[in-house]
């Protein structure tokens, strides 16, 4: 059902279970797959390609030209997947190259204000609060949380299941399973995140000692990580480590006045894994 105040292309391509609010606006370039919901005062432009089951909230503007100053007009692209919540006001930016595009993967909630901006590519169940913002070329990998106000500089990578705590500033890799607080900053894991994801009591664990290892030993971070790929062998702490060796900008560290972030639930495991007889962990 399309409002009869909207304004839709007639070359736009929208399947026909796609409702389309009051004084939505649609561009011609634009695909819609089934059941996805255009909320009033939308806009849907460029060359966008939206999977199933997407909803569109009230104003939000999604496949605006970049705001890049190298940006020509050419025609550029956002592809998103299925079933994700765009709410108020919620702004993507397509890609300002032909050769990628802006992507949103599935599952994603975008909460009223937040910002993506051009070549971004987020992932899976990613969350991103009021007011976030992300620059050009950002990386968010599955399952991260973004809080309200949280900043994200162009060209960074957000680890999968990482969280940044609200109005929390990053210009350098946040790793993986891990919190970020303030600018730059590490305050530790994400436990509640990686319970709630299913990671088992020793694959936490071994986080926690991997944590330690490399940030909280007093180690230089290459001497550390060229250790760490001794000592731990799960598929989290692989990735983890992985990560870091992969960073162009450098990653976020811990902080020598970062916040006590641990649960009662985190505090019995790591008693626990201080005084295990066996296993990978800090001299």
């Amino acid at each position: 059902m399309i409002h009869p105040t909207a304004v839709v292309d007639p070359e736009a391509r929208l399947d026909p279970t796609v409702e389309v609010g009051p004084f939505a606006v649609i561009g011609r370039d634009v695909e819609l797959g089934p059941g996805c919901v255009v909320g009033p005062h939308v806009v849907l432009w460029g060359r966008l390609r939206a999977g199933a089951h997407n909803r569109f909230h009230a104003g939000c503007v999604i496949g605006d030209a970049p705001q890049d100053l190298k940006y020509k007009g050419v025609p550029t692209g956002v592809r998103i997947g299925d079933h994700n919540v765009f709410r108020e006001h919620v702004t993507v930016h397509r890609s300002n190259s032909p050769e990628e595009d802006t992507v949103i993967g599935s599952n994603n909630f975008f909460m009223a204000h937040s910002h993506v901006a051009h070549n971004c590519v987020i992932g899976n169940h990613v969350i991103v609060a009021n007011g976030a913002l992300l620059g050009g070329h950002v990386i968010v990998e599955d399952r991260a949380f973004l809080s309200g106000n949280c900043l994200v500089h162009q060209f960074v990578r957000v680890g999968t299941l990482a969280m940044m705590q609200g109005g929390s500033a990053i210009s350098q890799d946040l790793p993986p399973f891990t919190m970020a607080w303030g600018d730059n900053t590490l305050c530790g894991l994400n436990w509640v995140g990686l319970r709630r994801a299913g990671f088992s009591a020793a694959e936490r664990l071994e986080l926690k000692q991997l944590y330690r290892w490399l940030f909280l030993s007093g180690r230089p971070l290459r001497e550390a990580l060229d250790e760490a790929r001794i000592r731990f062998s799960s598929a989290p702490a692989r990735r983890l480590i992985e990560f870091i060796e992969q960073s162009r900008r450098g990653i976020c560290r811990h902080g020598s006045r970062a916040r006590r972030t641990g649960s009662p639930d985190e505090d019995r495991e790591s008693a626990q894994a201080d005084t295990a007889p066996s296993g990978p962990g800090p001299d």
